[in-house]
């Protein structure tokens, strides 16, 4: 779920006719749950419905298992332990289930790299050697030179759960300022080695969170936001309020840090501090939850007591600063362009009828800008795909950036002296290769080029656009073997998110290239929501526009199935987080198109997701309970309350963490035990909830590479495919 780029709202319900009927293992666990009303032939562990009634405004609202919110209490442990055996029972059965993991293994164990990033003349990357459990940061002296280990996280725990979240080095590449969470969570602690000796320093920073951090140009300190200590025992469910934005001292206690900005009378406002290259500016980004709207304050670092220069002071646009030269700034902005634009303002002169714009807005979203090699490096979506245009400081055209094939680029990072910058590209079936831009020969060359064992010539990968439930065309890339049937019995697995402004671009995965193998069709759908038409696309899938993405993924897989790619007997959906949430309406939408649907870590109680963690900071795409007028737009779609006892219901496997703080896993909790009791069908609800484990980022490969083996089984079992 993205926060603030940190970067995490009718139709009537449909209902139609039963589920054909599937064969699945008819194991029992009689002595551990009872019965289910309907045909199941599973027992479920016991889940006993509380008393517990909510008014929302004069409408009385059931909440039966308010008792799963208690992550930690004896009943809660014990209900998720019996949920594990059975899944575990289920996925234990499946003959094929060691086949795939076995696959998932070595088509995973590849070299993999991230982007390089330099600072005075050393250069710092990461590596996995294809199976570590964390990737491992590097630095060199040279490209040409051997690298030299600077910091390996797998050390510090024995399952890899620790991760090593992000990194900063100093402007001279003398220190190292990393971040490290456990178990998945958001909460992050920060501390700084010298990259020399590769020694830790004294510092040690906690309780950060949706934050980096940004070097003074001397590197004698660095701003960083967190939030105040959690109170014992409630780090991973209470509400995170009022951020505050700090300057560490190096080699001082945090105790000593200097409060910089806050604001006590604004609880959800957040803060990131950025050091302007020249050294002269803080810039401070205002977000508040994850509305694509922020503020922009800039503060002069040669004067401690000088006043903050509020340069945008209303909830109007994004404005992202990119650079400076002295007291004329460059910004990316969607003001007044919906596909956003480059602009320039002078802090002398902040009247908004004083701002210039450098490059205009395009017909093509614009998703990344970069100041870096004198150049403005524009990235654009075109239908999807990336195009890389080039401008003067100006905004004259200075030609492109020319990618290796269709897909999608990222990267173009550095400062704006640099002549070389990085950049990563893949698509469906092309792995992650780094290239390298000269800006003086203007060409690419591979910097690094993994080797993969998954021959991508086997398969073919194309664009499609389809309409939805209102005529909306809405782009979906499909991937298949090149001798694929349209004869309506390919097993397909449809994918979605559409949400907080996040584009689906084409992206290799060992688990795409994995279900390719085993005969898939795997179908991306770029549902409205998301950023892939600019802000116009975002809106029309947020707040009570949000029944758009659940007709959006619905309608994809009508047309899949109308298209003989597949039948009903033969789809499965997923989707994580928003995405989850999107699987989770959809299937109790509409029981009758899916086979399978695999919910993961997902948003499904809409009535009180905002009462979570950073849950509040997601009403501004989903709206809140607490107003009247958003209630019932959201019970409209609630997954968990739109559960219907009688109803067959697709095979079903959720996934969660148990120490997920990002979306804390009672959704999924409460979702399993009611979708559980309602089944009346054959087909499995179960729930797959793992230990030490978060929302996604950090998690250790060989976690991933259990999970994804686990789903993809599932899928294997409930859609009936032969694998030998």
């Amino acid at each position: 779920m993205p926060l603030a780029k940190l970067s995490l709202g009718f139709s009537p319900l449909l209902w139609a006719a039963a589920l054909a009927v599937l064969t699945f293992p008819t194991f029992s666990l009689a002595a551990e749950g009872t019965p289910v009303p309907g045909t199941s032939p599973y027992s479920y562990p016991p889940a006993p419905r509380g008393d517990v009634v909510d008014d929302y405004h004069g409408q009385k609202i059931a909440d039966p298992y308010r008792w799963l919110e208690d992550l930690d209490a004896p009943e809660t442990r014990a209900w998720i332990e019996a949920e594990n055996k059975l899944t575990e029972s289920f996925l234990d059965a499946i003959p094929a289930r060691d086949k795939i993991r076995a696959q998932l293994e070595k088509l995973w164990n590849y070299e993999r790299f991230g982007l390089p990033v330099k600072r005075g003349e050393r250069y710092f990357f990461t590596r996995n050697d294809g199976l570590q459990n964390q990737s491992v940061l590097y630095v060199t002296d040279s490209l040409a030179a051997a690298p030299r280990l600077l910091l390996d996280p797998n050390t510090l725990s024995q399952d890899g759960t620790v991760a090593l979240t992000s990194w900063r080095p100093s402007e001279d590449g003398q220190l190292l300022a990393y971040g490290l969470a456990e178990a998945g969570s958001d909460w992050q602690r920060w501390q700084v080695l010298d990259v020399a000796t590769g020694k830790p320093r004294t510092d040690d920073i906690r309780w950060v969170k949706f934050s980096g951090v940004s070097w003074l140009k001397d590197g004698s300190g660095f701003f960083y936001s967190r939030y105040d200590e959690p109170q014992a025992g409630e780090q991973f469910t209470a509400a995170n309020y009022y951020h505050k934005l700090y300057f560490h001292k190096l080699g001082t206690p945090q105790a000593d840090d200097q409060l910089i900005y806050e604001r006590p009378d604004e609880k959800e406002w957040g803060f990131g501090g950025s050091v302007s290259e020249d050294g002269q500016y803080l810039v401070i980004h205002v977000w508040r939850g994850s509305e694509p709207k922020n503020l922009l304050y800039v503060k002069k670092l040669a004067e401690p007591q000088s006043p903050i220069i509020k340069v945008v002071s209303e909830w109007e646009a994004e404005f992202d600063y990119l650079g400076n030269e002295g007291t004329k700034f460059w910004i990316a902005t969607d003001w007044e362009a919906p596909q956003r634009r480059v602009m320039s303002f002078d802090l002398h002169d902040l009247a908004r009828d004083k701002w210039r714009t450098v490059v205009p807005e395009a017909p093509e979203t614009l998703t990344n800008v970069n100041l870096v090699g004198e150049r403005i490096v524009c990235s654009y979506l075109h239908d999807v795909q990336t195009q890389v245009k080039l401008f003067s400081l100006t905004g004259q055209a200075a030609g492109a950036i020319e990618l290796p094939a269709v897909g999608t680029a990222s990267g173009f990072g550095g400062k704006r002296k640099d002549r070389e910058t990085f950049y990563m590209f893949s698509n469906l079936t092309t792995p992650a290769t780094i290239y390298r831009y000269d800006f003086d020969t203007q060409q690419s060359t591979v910097y690094k080029q993994p080797k993969i064992d998954f021959d991508s010539s086997q398969y073919v990968v194309r664009q499609v656009f389809y309409p939805s439930r209102d005529g909306t065309k809405i782009p979906m890339f499909l991937a298949h073997r090149k001798d694929l049937q349209l004869d309506g019995k390919n097993p397909t697995l449809l994918y979605g998110y559409g949400g907080f402004n996040v584009s689906l671009e084409p992206w290799y995965s060992v688990t795409v290239a994995t279900w390719l193998d085993l005969g898939g069709v795997y179908a991306v759908a770029n549902l409205r929501g998301g950023g892939e038409y600019g802000r116009p696309w975002h809106d029309a899938g947020k707040l009570d526009q949000k029944q758009n993405v659940f007709d959006d993924f619905i309608a994809a897989g009508e047309w899949l199935i109308e298209n003989k790619y597949t039948s009903r007997e033969k789809l499965a959906i997923r989707g994580g987080s928003n995405g989850g949430l999107l699987v989770g309406a959809c299937l109790t939408q509409r029981p009758d198109l899916y086979a399978a649907a695999l919910p993961g870590v997902g948003v499904l109680d809409m009535l009180r997701f905002h009462k979570f963690t950073i849950g509040r900071a997601w009403t501004a795409e989903y709206g809140s309970s607490d107003d009247a007028a958003q209630f019932p737009v959201l019970r409209a779609y609630s997954p968990l309350h739109n559960i219907h006892p009688g109803t067959n219901y697709p095979a079903t496997l959720i996934t969660t963490g148990d120490h997920d703080d990002r979306v804390v896993p009672a959704h999924s909790y409460k979702f399993a035990a009611e979708l559980q009791r309602a089944q009346a069908g054959p087909a499995p609800i179960l729930i797959r909830i793992d230990t030490s484990a978060g929302h996604g980022a950090g998690k250790p490969t060989q976690k991933l590479i259990d999970e994804t083996a686990d789903w993809l089984s599932f899928l294997v079992q409930v859609l009936k495919m032969d694998v030998r």
